[in-house]
């Protein structure tokens, strides 16, 4: 039997304004593909299905299509749970119309633990017991009291993850015992555990603040043969156990993740189990270039003679100012098959800031006050001032009427 383990597809999410559908479309028409070729019985998906609680049409169409043809598959069985991300509302909505399909969709805590368990069959026989433990919110796991204190809270928290995958995973053992020892038993969480890795820019966030650090390997049953986890996007172990495992993210969130391999995880049962990690290929190359001006422009040409398609980040680092700095990139990659993202001018950014009082922030200043700040930090003359300051009221009135649009 092959059990495929995936997590944290964030269908919809933008980098920078950027729609990345085309990458996802690759992602899962990749993934059936896998399917078939390493001949997947059963497909996990651990939480964070989409990146926001609302998505878009395209992001569903995304989804259910796959789902569709996925059924349609050597895979005949589909276990999804809810993260943080997610909408439970939203997942479970389709649940009964799914399940035709063998889609088995746990968006949030369950009403009794007996509903996480899953038995998987094959021709009437049972193949795999699967603990289908969603993200577990505050409110699932905690009853507030009057009186209660910070650490009072947290040890509630901590205690009431625990309480609840004991519980779910006592039941599927008994279910094991009941079945037979050979029955594979699996977990699925989504959930921030200790010594997690993350990397900056991937918007992964500490789901239970002041709790995170004491949520270890401890909380998974020893008896559990695999724990298959969403929420952080660099694939990894959990305290150094093979069988416990982050799958990952499948593209990069972020800049920050443009260097890693993606990957699922294959899991094996034939006796023994066997984890076998598999690369996902690169859909879009994410490239960040720091440094001089004569670095980033050096970068950017060898690129565009490679005929490299590619979202680029750049930081200028360089003590000189340059304060056209976004003009010079834009013209540099023109007729090119590169899309500059953002572009980070750190000298402008430091001399605006140290033109500033030490005690005030941004905050502290309305618009206006910081443009004025601008034009004296690179001494802008009388002259020149006045139609700088209209374009800019223009673009304030323009920002002002979009918002008064949109509300």
């Amino acid at each position: 039997m092959n059990i495929l383990h995936t997590s944290d597809w964030h269908l919809g999410r933008s980098l920078f304004s950027q729609k990345r559908y085309d990458e996802f479309a690759s992602f899962l028409s990749w993934l059936i593909e896998t399917i078939e070729n390493q001949q997947v019985d059963i497909l996990l998906v651990s939480g964070d299905i989409f990146d926001t609680s609302t998505p878009s049409n395209k992001a569903q169409q995304l989804y259910y299509e796959f789902l569709y043809k996925v059924s349609k598959s050597c895979c005949k069985t589909i276990v999804i749970i809810g993260g943080n991300h997610d909408s439970p509302s939203f997942l479970q909505a389709p649940s009964a119309l799914l399940h035709v399909l063998n889609v088995h969709v746990i968006g949030s805590k369950r009403e009794t633990p007996e509903e996480e368990v899953l038995i998987v069959e094959a021709n009437g026989k049972p193949m795999a017991i699967i603990c289908a433990v969603p993200y577990l919110r505050d409110k699932d796991i905690r009853y507030a009291e009057a009186g209660e204190t910070i650490d009072d809270k947290n040890k509630k928290l901590l205690e009431g993850i625990k309480e609840h995958y004991k519980t779910v995973c006592s039941i599927a053992k008994k279910r094991q015992m009941e079945l037979g020892n050979n029955v594979p038993l699996i977990a699925m969480g989504h959930l921030f555990t200790q010594g997690g890795k993350t990397v900056e820019g991937d918007g992964v966030s500490e789901l239970y603040i002041g709790s995170l650090a004491q949520i270890d390997s401890s909380v998974f049953p020893e008896f559990l043969d695999y724990v298959a986890l969403g929420h952080l996007h660099v694939p990894q172990c959990v305290g150094g156990k093979d069988a416990i495992r982050y799958s990952g993210s499948p593209i990069p969130m972020g800049f920050g993740e443009a260097k890693q391999q993606k990957q699922v995880v294959l899991l094996h049962f034939d006796k023994t189990l066997s984890i076998e990690p598999l690369p996902i290929p690169s859909f879009q190359h994410l490239e960040s270039i720091k440094g001089t001006m004569e670095h980033i422009t050096s970068r950017i040409l060898q690129l565009k003679e490679k005929g490299e398609s590619a979202y680029i980040e750049i930081e200028y680092t360089a003590p000189e100012m340059v304060t056209n700095l976004s003009e010079q990139c834009e013209e540099l990659v023109k007729d090119s098959n590169l899309t500059i993202l953002r572009i980070r001018n750190r000298q402008f950014i430091q001399r605006v800031m140290a033109s500033m009082q030490v005690q005030e922030t941004l905050e502290d200043l309305n618009p206006e006050e910081v443009f004025t700040r601008c034009l004296d930090t690179f001494a802008v003359t009388e002259g020149e001032r006045q139609p700088l300051r209209d374009a800019y009221h223009e673009i304030l009135l323009e920002m002002h009427d979009e918002d008064t649009l949109a509300e």
